[in-house]
C-alpha cells in the first residue's frame, strides 16, 4: 500500500466498523452465557460449528423457525425501552420450535439499523442472549447491518433463526383424538402479536407510551413492552413425560387460528371461555375498540400463550409439572369430531 492521501473513509459514508467491532466484543460474555453441549465454535468466526451427536442425539431430525417481533417494535423505539424485544425475538422463534416437538438447539440473530449506536445495539443482543439461556439455547451467530439510509435515525429491525432437534419418530402432532385435553398455559400479555392494531388502540385512546397504565402501576409503553413468555422448557418436560399428543403456540391468528393447525383434518375443539379470566391488558383493548369477542379471539393470544392437547389420562400429572415449574394451567376444552372451533361461554 503506497501513497499518504486522506481520502474518504466507510465511517465518511456512516458505516463504522470499528463500532461493530466494539458490539462483538461488547456481548461476547452474554453469548458465552448461553453455551451448550454441542457448541463447537461460536462468535467471530464466518460460520458457526454444532455437534448433534455431543448435544445427545443419535438420529436426530432438523427442525428450523425464523420470525421477527413485528410493529412491537415501533414501541421500544420511541420509548427506549429496548432491553425486551430480544427476548421476545428468541421466543417467536423457539415456542413454534417445541409445537413440532423439537429442542430448540441454537439462535442466531439479524440486527439492523441505520446508524449503530453500540450501547442500544448491546442492550438488544444481551436480551437475546438472555432469551437463549431461558429456553436452553446456545446463541452461536448473527449479523449487525448498518446501513445508512434504509432506516430513520434510531429505528432498527430484528429478524431471527432458531434450528432444533428431536429424534426420528418424536415429531409432534401425533395420535391426536377425540376427547384429548386442552391444557391451556398463561400469556405474559400481548406477546408479540396484534400490535397494528394495539397502536391503533392506543392512539384512539388519546394515550401516550409514558402516560400511567389503566390497568397497572407501570407506563402505558412499558406494561405493553412485556415480552413473550417462554415455553420451551416446560413444554420439553411435558412431552418427555408423556401423554402430550400436539402443541400450539397462540401467536398471530389467536386461539380461532392457531390450534386448528395441530388438529387432524375433519376434527375440531370446544372451547369453553369461561375456564379463565380475559386478563386486564384485553379487557382494555377491547373496551377501546368496541371490539367484538369473535374478533378478539382471532386477533390476540386472549391471555393463553401456549395450548397443549394431551391424553385425558395424563392431564391431571401432566398439569401438576408444569404448574410445579410455574405455569398457570387452565383445561380450557376438548378435541372434538366436528371440524372448526365451537366456543361456549364468554370473554368479555
Amino acid at each position: 500500500m503506497t501513497g499518504s492521501r486522506n481520502g474518504i473513509t466507510y465511517a465518511d459514508a456512516g458505516v463504522d466498523i470499528d463500532a461493530g467491532n466494539a458490539l462483538v466484543e461488547r456481548i461476547k460474555p452474554a453469548a458465552k452465557r448461553t453455551n451448550r453441549s454441542g457448541v463447537m465454535s461460536g462468535l467471530g468466526g464466518f460460520g458457526a460449528l454444532f455437534d448433534l451427536k455431543a448435544a445427545g442425539y443419535s438420529d436426530p431430525i432438523l427442525v428450523a423457525a425464523t420470525d421477527g417481533v413485528g410493529t412491537k417494535l415501533r414501541i421500544a423505539i420511541d420509548t427506549g425501552h429496548v432491553d425486551g424485544v430480544g427476548v421476545d425475538l428468541v421466543a417467536m422463534c423457539v415456542n413454534d420450535l417445541v409445537c413440532q416437538g423439537a429442542e430448540p438447539l441454537f439462535f442466531l440473530d439479524y440486527f439492523a439499523t441505520g446508524a449503530l449506536e453500540t450501547e442500544k445495539a448491546a442492550r438488544i443482543i444481551e436480551g437475546i442472549a438472555l432469551g437463549c439461556e431461558r429456553a436452553g439455547c446456545a446463541l452461536i451467530g448473527g449479523e449487525t447491518a448498518e446501513m445508512p439510509g434504509m432506516y430513520p435515525a434510531g429505528d432498527f429491525d430484528l429478524a431471527g433463526f432458531a434450528v432444533g432437534a428431536m429424534e426420528r419418530g418424536a415429531d409432534l402432532p401425533a395420535g391426536v383424538a377425540e376427547g384429548d385435553v386442552l391444557l391451556g398455559l398463561a400469556s405474559d400479555g400481548v406477546h408479540s402479536n396484534g400490535y397494528s392494531l394495539v397502536r391503533k388502540l392506543v392512539g384512539m385512546s388519546g394515550l401516550g407510551w409514558d402516560d400511567a397504565c389503566p390497568w397497572s402501576d407501570q407506563t402505558l409503553g412499558a406494561e405493553l413492552l412485556t415480552p413473550t413468555r417462554l415455553y420451551v422448557r416446560q413444554a420439553l418436560a411435558a412431552i418427555r413425560a408423556g401423554g402430550v399428543h400436539a402443541l400450539a403456540h397462540i401467536t398471530g391468528g389467536g386461539l380461532t387460528e392457531n390450534l386448528p393447525r395441530v388438529l387432524p383434518e375433519g376434527m375440531g375443539a370446544e372451547i369453553d371461555l369461561d375456564a379463565w379470566r380475559l386478563p386486564p391488558v384485553f379487557q382494555w383493548l377491547a373496551q377501546t375498540g368496541g371490539m367484538a369477542e369473535k374478533e378478539l379471539l382471532k386477533t390476540f393470544n386472549c391471555g393463553i400463550g401456549m395450548i397443549l392437547v394431551v391424553d385425558s389420562d395424563r392431564a391431571q400429572a401432566l398439569t401438576a409439572l408444569l404448574v410445579e415449574m410455574g405455569e398457570i394451567v387452565t383445561p380450557i376444552g376438548h378435541v372434538t369430531q366436528s371440524p372448526g372451533m365451537a366456543y361456549r361461554g364468554t370473554l368479555l
